[in-house]
């Protein structure tokens, strides 16, 4: 059908420029955060790109949403604007009728919302996680930059080493201040080096001072060394508990608790939710041509941001305690459903809000 075809098409090109546009200014954004992390030391310099990866792929599942509802805001208000859903209208079309050319479009692109958000979110937060983990809980040794301030791994010591350093096991002009066990440490040598010793390690500092200073007794020593060495820990750390963000759909129901089943209402919300931005975004759309679509475009997004903070809303409701994640889904996404099908039958009606009320209260009085 010429009707279905036309508008499949048009919404198709929306739909891939818009989802192009999105995914570059989400990628510059997340850009800059994420070389922020490596200039902090939270994650490797040298995995900035696959962590960048990771983390627009685990938020790909709201892009490709917005990029379906704005492409449908788009195409319906141009349609208006043109005057030609106007023709379509006298021709016997509705709004009602581009439902079905809508989700013929949409249903792969829900069916990619859903795997996104199910399955491709937890396991590029699991990744990014062990990642992160990994370079945060390597050893002291490895956490060193020559040139700058290193916190250590247990983030009790403060390393320095100076710029000139020869090698990756030798270094000049140490620096290391320490807290432990109530006890300050500062020490300071000329040069060092690491020495292995059976399936040890050893850091050998020559030609320097140590202060030691203990607050609670008012104490300071100052202890001057040709070669002072110490035992660098085993770097081996166990990977703490995998969160609910990185649990798998089927993990988080064989332990529900509040926590796990607040991110399942998360996770099936964002599903749920793109499916409602789809009648949603035939539903808003009305542009009077004398007026331009700037109305129509402003009214669709502020739909889209509210409903969507309330899907963040309701993971934070549920693992809280205060709702079950089944009447939490029904609560919120039901009612949008209802308001988008009756804005549905309003558009196909063709009518003012005030007669479509005197519809309503006559429909009830003939039922009654």
């Amino acid at each position: 059908m010429l009707f279905h075809s036309t508008f499949r098409a048009e919404l198709s090109r929306y739909f891939w420029a818009t989802l192009i546009i999105l995914v570059s200014i989400v990628m510059t954004v997340l850009l800059i955060r994420t070389l922020g992390q490596a200039s902090r030391g939270n994650i490797d310099p040298r995995e900035v790109t696959l962590v960048l990866g990771y983390t627009v792929l685990g938020n790909m599942h709201t892009i490709v949403t917005m990029a379906l509802y704005i492409a449908s805001v788009a195409t319906l208000s141009r349609m208006y604007a043109d005057s030609e859903m106007v023709i379509w209208q006298s021709s016997g079309e509705s709004s009602a009728g581009l439902v079905r050319p809508a989700l013929v479009f949409a249903a792969p692109v829900l069916l990619v919302v859903a795997a996104l958000a199910l399955v491709a979110w937890p396991w590029t937060n699991s990744q990014t996680r062990e990642i992160r983990d990994r370079y945060e809980k390597r050893g002291d040794l490895e956490r060193v930059k020559p040139g700058q301030f290193q916190e250590s791994a247990s983030g009790n010591r403060v390393f320095f080493i100076d710029k000139d350093s020869p090698s990756d096991l030798e270094g000049t002009h140490i620096f290391i201040a320490a807290q432990e066990k109530g006890l300050q440490t500062i020490t300071s040598a000329q040069t060092g080096r690491v020495e292995f010793k059976a399936d040890d390690r050893y850091l050998v500092l020559n030609n320097g001072q140590r202060i030691e200073i203990n607050p609670l007794k008012d104490e300071i020593k100052v202890i001057e060394f040709q070669e002072h060495g110490a035992r660098l820990g085993d770097t081996a750390l166990a990977l703490g508990d995998i969160e609910a963000q990185s649990t798998l759909p089927w993990d988080l129901l064989k332990n529900p608790i509040p926590v796990n089943m607040g991110e399942l209402t998360w996770r099936v919300g964002l599903a749920l939710g793109a499916f409602n931005l789809v009648l949603l975004g035939i539903a808003i759309p009305y542009v009077n041509p004398r007026t331009g679509r700037t109305g129509a475009l402003i009214m669709a997004m502020l739909t889209f941001f509210i409903y969507y903070n309330l899907i963040n809303v309701s993971r934070n409701a549920v693992a809280s305690g205060q709702w079950g994640m089944v009447g939490m889904l029904l609560t919120l996404h039901l009612p949008v459903l209802g308001l988008s099908l009756l804005g549905l039958w309003w558009r196909s009606e063709q009518t003012s809000l005030p007669h479509l009320l005197q519809k309503l209260v006559l429909f009830k009085r003939g039922a009654a």
